[in-house]
């Protein structure tokens, strides 16, 4: 189910210009341009509400209040005033977060990502995007490779790798413990014919490899040289 995110902006311009931001992200974007008909269309649908403070009609301060009184969807504030009071209101008020007038659409997108992700945890809600990337994560030990982000990570930082050396740490890693000689390796990641020649390039991204991901690279803990057959994870 698509996430869903409802807009409460006077500003028709501003309206405009984050519908197509968060639209490009995968959301759908509900719009409103005052509190009164924002309250009209909240529901148990609705993920994260963007609230104007200043608006005609109700406040985005009083509809805030009104949100609280029937549900906990976070809310973030979109604010002119940028002083300690303001702030202090609008988070009295049940918001959640809040962004000042001029905002950056980078900065936009990272307090919405937080608060959706945060919400999610708490309710246990999950978007398509998010149950796919659990079910694409492989983790070993310390070692974690999302193929859905085709991202690697060490204690959870990440560790950025070639193409190449990704493609070998991936065919590894969905096999822990078992022994892949050089031929396999290279017919698996290369998709070509296995020349003896082909051993060397196999050992210098290994080796590459092993810098990246291992504590000490001369005593590998997780890619092990198994002599006379190839290589395991560990």
């Amino acid at each position: 189910m698509m996430t869903r995110i409802l807009l409460i902006e006077d500003d028709a311009d501003i309206r405009e210009g984050v519908r197509l931001l968060l639209s490009a992200e995968g959301y759908e974007i509900i719009e409103a341009d005052c509190g009164t008909k924002g309250l009209e269309q909240l529901d148990e649908s609705i993920d994260l509400v963007i609230l104007d403070v200043m608006m005609p009609g109700i406040s985005g301060i009083k509809t805030c209040e009104e949100i609280r009184k029937v549900s906990y969807v976070p809310v973030l504030f979109l604010t002119a005033k940028s002083s300690e009071t303001d702030k202090v209101m609008g988070l009295m008020a049940g918001g959640d977060d809040y962004i000042i007038k001029p905002f950056s659409y980078a900065e936009l997108l990272g307090r919405v990502k937080a608060l959706l992700r945060r919400y999610h945890v708490y309710s246990g809600k999950k978007t398509v995007e998010e149950t796919a990337a659990e079910q694409t994560i492989i983790q070993v030990g310390d070692i974690k490779i999302n193929e859905l982000m085709k991202g690697v990570w060490k204690n959870n930082r990440p560790i950025r790798v070639t193409e190449i050396e990704y493609k070998i740490l991936l065919l590894l890693m969905k096999h822990p413990g078992k022994v892949f000689s050089a031929q396999q390796v290279y017919e698996n990641v290369w998709k070509e014919p296995y020349l003896y020649a082909s051993n060397s390039t196999i050992m210098v991204h290994i080796r590459n490899l092993r810098i990246k991901i291992e504590n000490v690279p001369e005593s590998p803990e997780h890619i092990k040289t198994v002599w006379g057959k190839g290589y395991r994870f560990e």
